[in-house]
């Protein structure tokens, strides 16, 4: 089975002949990505992104924070920069990407909803406005859903398969903001997202980190595919896997903020086989990962290793069943 069809059908519960997984080079990966160049949910180093964010490094870690946001004041909103997302320079990347993924699953990047708002506003100023600006902040998030439309148009002209962005709702043991907040203002637009991205023949994904517990079954509703979560711990893989298993596909990494950084590697295998025990079903829910930022996290290379070879450890012993 290709790596396209091993992933579509894990994801959609019909049952591939392994577990499909997205690991560093040495061990491979049944994933290839494709983004927009420039997009404007770049956090460049030290600079100004398009939106006129002030980025600032935060260490050995790949990411950063913003440290001056451009839209202070809502009087300010007429003179804030808006990347033109169908600027064509953007979009060069696109060109022959089908043919270079071969017969890999192209995900395509989009732009965040939440955490592009607060790149924006600030997190304290988001949060505010959810109680006292309500319709100036929707008339935000609807500027960056007609991005993402018009970016899964030209994703699916391309030839990708599934569509992703970032946006971390949780703390560690909730939601940032209320759920029926979330609801109000966000679902109906995430929900917008993810209709336009079905009609065009792409499955969903969305990077959450934290206890997103309140609103995953809200984002299963309306038409979310597959969760990419980096912490489980902190929700519970049985708790997990008990509500949400069969009914949406989990993408995922050992958790990277205890097991990883603080397990054996006797641990670290153990965990990889609670994960696809926990969360996956016999026929899919489950694809393995790594965490993309390892030195950032403190995860040990003989970690990594660990993990990528329990997780290819288990197609074998699967196939030999």
């Amino acid at each position: 089975m290709i790596s396209k069809e091993c992933v579509t059908r894990t994801i959609r519960f019909q049952g591939a002949d392994r577990l499909p997984f997205d690991f560093p080079e040495k061990y491979g990966s049944d994933f290839a990505g494709v983004s927009m160049d420039p997009s404007p949910d770049t956090r460049p180093n030290n600079q100004r992104d398009e939106w006129g964010a002030l980025w600032k490094n935060i260490g050995i870690c790949k990411l950063g924070e913003v440290k001056d946001f451009p839209l202070k004041d809502w009087n300010d909103f007429e003179k804030l920069t808006i990347p033109d997302v169908r600027d064509a320079e953007r979009w060069n990347t696109l060109e022959g990407v089908r043919c270079r993924a071969g017969d890999k699953f192209l995900l395509a990047s989009g732009i965040s909803l939440y955490e592009r708002v607060h790149f924006i506003r600030g997190l304290e100023n988001t949060w505010m406005d959810i109680y006292q600006a309500p319709d100036k902040l929707g008339r935000l998030i609807d500027i960056l859903v007609e991005m993402n439309l018009y970016a899964i148009e030209r994703y699916a002209q391309a030839g990708a398969d599934g569509y992703m962005f970032c946006d971390d709702w949780g703390l560690q043991d909730r939601l940032m903001i209320s759920p029926d907040s979330w609801r109000e203002i966000w679902k109906p637009r995430y929900a917008r997202v993810y209709h336009a991205a079905h009609e065009a023949g792409l499955l969903t994904f969305l990077h959450s980190c934290g206890n997103i517990v309140d609103i995953l079954d809200d984002l299963i509703e309306i038409g979310l595919d597959v969760i990419q979560m980096d912490q489980q711990e902190n929700m519970g893989l049985e708790m997990l896997g008990e509500r949400f298993g069969g009914h949406i596909t989990f993408y995922c990494p050992v958790d990277i903020q205890n097991t990883m950084v603080d397990g054996t590697l006797d641990d670290i295998r153990s965990y990889c086989r609670k994960m696809v025990n926990c969360l996956g079903r016999a026929n899919g829910g489950f694809i393995a990962r790594w965490y993309g930022d390892p030195v950032g996290a403190g995860h040990r290379q003989e970690a990594i290793d660990a993990m990528c070879q329990e997780f290819l450890d288990i197609n074998k012993k699967s196939k030999n069943v």
